[in-house]
């Protein structure tokens, strides 16, 4: 390491000379300039085997970790809550998490642990699959245009078959990917905006069956098409590239995208501890700072490194899949049915519609939804679910990383969302109903199927 910086500096002298004795110039991207010493430069990081964990690999493939200093180690975890408990153990320095989970560990649902996030990894990049002997029943309730259905597809066009199961005293069981997920909560609104009761959790019971018309439970994205397959589970909720798998497997039909439950939704964050982001600051920045820049790659020129992405992606090392199957989603398409696939350019989004920055009304949305299914076992007030987002969420370290960057002339004055933390109020959801991060017991009362906090307006 010693080596290393030392060649380091040679470098930056030699640039110092070269510019005549001057400093280079920070708007110019070509320079080299010693990156600010770190407190902890040599980290390792922890990911899921999914394509939204591309902006981790792009930032150390494209050397952008490096720029800000950083040696960075990439290692694959064998499911979310192997992933946060290494976290919390200290064993990972950070993570690419579900945007659930640093805040599901400080409200202290399942893992206790006080985890933040200064930036969001990208937004959309789940659907909904079901099984193809569940899609042949489903058809038919299904709106068609010619011989394609109608996308989006309502969760109403399933529960004539729940019901179906349900009178021949079968089990109509589905799968997502952790508790605290975003696939639990997007599956969760998708059937109760369909009048299916997705079931609740209680302080007794937190399998989250309670009353359900069907049973949700968990199974490990890599593992979603095999279980689909063996016929353990008849749908599920998974990022990409395991909807597309069961398409090209011939096994199962994705009938629904996050994007079109909910446009434009945060699905990934990248999370630390508390006392990690306290004890190195700089560190911090530098990350969400390389994080922030493999974003903007991914989304640059409309798309155009999607396709060096995906060679990326493939590696055995990251994803593992193979680039058929990573493409389909990646590129700017989507495929339903075998052989209905469909433009899809947002299914992907990394960078534009600051994606990266860390909402508190996306934070205080799936608060609203582990209080709607009852993992929030209380009544909370608008002041709580507002405070907490600001307790998990980091807007200050992306605002000085973004900044930052802003500076050396690497992202643009537009890239700065002009922002309190809170989006506008929104009807971009299946149902139309629609959610103001500032008024959150108003919205969660507003839905048809959950628990109601009355009481708890103010």
């Amino acid at each position: 390491m010693k080596k290393i910086f030392q060649l380091f500096t040679l470098v930056a002298l030699a640039t110092f000379f070269a510019c005549g004795g001057k400093a280079p110039s920070t708007t110019d991207t070509s320079s080299t300039a010693l990156p600010e010493e770190l407190e902890k430069p040599e980290l390792k990081l922890g990911f899921i085997k999914l394509t939204d964990m591309a902006p981790l690999a792009i930032a150390k493939e494209k050397g952008f970790f490096e720029d800000e200093g950083l040696y960075v180690t990439l290692e694959a975890q064998a499911n979310w809550k192997v992933l946060l408990d290494r976290v919390v153990a200290g064993e990972l320095d950070g993570a690419h998490m579900l945007a659930g989970q640093p805040i599901g560990a400080s409200i202290g649902f399942g893992t206790t642990a006080e985890v933040v996030t200064p930036i969001s990894l990208d937004l959309n990049g789940n659907a909904i699959t079901v099984s193809n002997e569940v899609w042949k029943m489903m058809k038919a309730n299904v709106p068609m245009e010619g011989d394609k259905p109608v996308h989006p597809i309502s969760a109403k066009a399933l529960k004539p078959v729940v019901e179906q199961y349900k009178k021949g005293g079968k089990p109509f069981n589905m799968g997502m990917v952790f508790p605290v997920s975003t696939h639990n909560y997007e599956l969760r609104y998708w059937l109760a905006a369909g009048g299916i009761n997705p079931g609740f959790y209680t302080k007794d019971n937190i399998t989250g069956t309670v009353d359900g018309d069907v049973i949700i439970s968990v199974t490990p994205p890599p593992q979603m098409p095999a279980t689909l397959e063996a016929g353990t589970i008849l749908g599920y909720c998974v990022g990409e590239p395991w909807n597309q798998q069961a398409v090209f497997k011939g096994i199962g039909v994705p009938v629904v995208t996050d994007l079109e439950i909910w446009k434009n939704n945060p699905e990934k964050v990248f999370g630390v501890l508390r006392s990690f982001a306290d004890q190195n600051p700089k560190t911090l920045v530098a990350l969400t700072k390389a994080i922030m820049r493999a974003c903007q790659w991914l989304d640059e020129n409309e798309g155009a490194n999607r396709a060096e992405a995906v060679k990326i992606l493939s590696k055995p090392e990251y994803v593992g899949a193979d680039e058929a199957v990573l493409a389909n989603s990646m590129t700017g398409t989507f495929e339903y049915e075998k052989g209905d696939k469909r433009e899809l350019p947002d299914f992907n989004v990394f960078f534009k519609y600051n994606a990266t920055y860390p909402y508190y009304s996306d934070c205080i949305w799936y608060l609203t939804q582990m209080r709607r299914w009852g993992q929030i076992t209380e009544p909370k007030t608008k002041d709580w679910y507002i405070e907490t987002a600001k307790k998990v969420y980091l807007p200050e370290v992306w605002k000085e990383a973004a900044e930052a960057l802003l500076a050396e002339g690497k992202i643009k004055a537009s890239d700065l969302p002009s922002t309190d933390g809170f989006k506008a109020p929104s009807k971009d959801f299946i149902d139309g109903v629609e959610y103001d991060g500032k008024n959150p017991v108003v919205y969660l009362n507003k839905l048809a199927i959950g628990i109601k906090d009355q009481k708890a307006m103010k």
